[in-house]
């Protein structure tokens, strides 16, 4: 793998790289290709396919509601450091101008 390459990679994966990093990932990832390609030529194109029990078939229930609406808003928010309303009132993190 070329410096080029690093760098192109770098980029799409918005890292910024030393010049050092930018020289051990140019050999890293030669090594680990080469490594994966060594792999792939003792497997071959064959697709090994995960073995099977039985039929498959998804099972389908009714969508039912099993509780009442509200039914447990009340206790929820009685836990709730501070609450307005049915909501719970957290610290503002995001600045608008």
């Amino acid at each position: 793998m070329t410096k080029e390459e690093v760098i192109h990679l770098a980029k799409l994966a918005r890292i910024e790289l030393s010049n050092t990093e930018l020289e051990n990932f140019t050999k890293e990832m030669s090594a680990i290709l080469t490594y994966v390609s060594s792999i792939k030529e003792m497997v071959g194109d064959e697709v090994i396919s995960a073995p099977t029990v039985g039929d498959r078939f998804n099972v389908f229930r009714p969508d039912v509601v099993t509780n009442e609406p509200d039914s447990t808003t009340k206790e929820i928010l009685s836990e709730m450091p501070q609450t307005e309303g049915r909501y719970l009132v957290v610290k503002k993190i995001l600045q608008s101008e």
